[in-house]
């Protein structure tokens, strides 16, 4: 009896250190991700001073959304790499299976978001989503009260969120 308690006890400690390592790389990655980003937003800043305020805005939101996709696809492949694995708790590998399921219901409705938007006659934007709220960067100098209506009412109109949680940020 105490033999099966002490390897119970093993295999338990055993998979709370997994977790917390697999947490810790999602952790280490995300913050490489936006050091990468900040990283790449200012070398490119210094690169095209001369060319004008239109280049440097088309290279944020491209950068952007590069790094998004990039950082999404390294989770996506984290998680993956837990729900294949043999060593993996069935708690693990549902948890896991439910991370992937938010990120990529996320970045559908984040592209979603972003079309609707564009439809609307910006000509960028950037969306990005959590669990408390929704981020829109738009390519304009300024967002007049009718923009920030027709951007919020896609927002609260296409997702769960209500206007107190959506942040609009004009970026030129």
């Amino acid at each position: 009896m105490k033999n099966k308690l002490k390897k119970l006890g093993n295999s338990i400690k055993a998979n709370k250190k997994k977790i917390i390592v697999v947490a810790c790389m999602v952790a280490l990655l995300v913050a490489t991700g936006c050091l990468n980003y900040f990283l790449n937003v200012k070398e490119q800043e210094g690169l095209e001073t001369g060319l004008g305020d239109q280049s440097a805005t088309e290279t944020f939101f491209s950068t952007y959304r590069t790094d998004r996709e990039e950082t999404r696809a390294q989770e996506l492949e984290y998680l993956d790499e837990i729900i294949a694995s043999a060593s993996s708790t069935e708690t693990a590998i549902a948890s896991a299976e439910e991370q992937k399921l938010q990120i990529t219901g996320a970045m559908e409705t984040e592209l979603i978001l972003e079309g609707l938007i564009k439809a609307k006659g910006f000509q960028d934007c950037v969306v990005t989503m959590s669990t408390e709220n929704v981020n829109v960067v738009v390519m304009d100098e300024e967002v007049s009260l009718e923009d920030a209506a027709q951007i919020l009412n896609i927002i609260v109109s296409e997702t769960d969120f209500e206007a107190p949680d959506v942040v609009i940020i004009p970026y030129v």
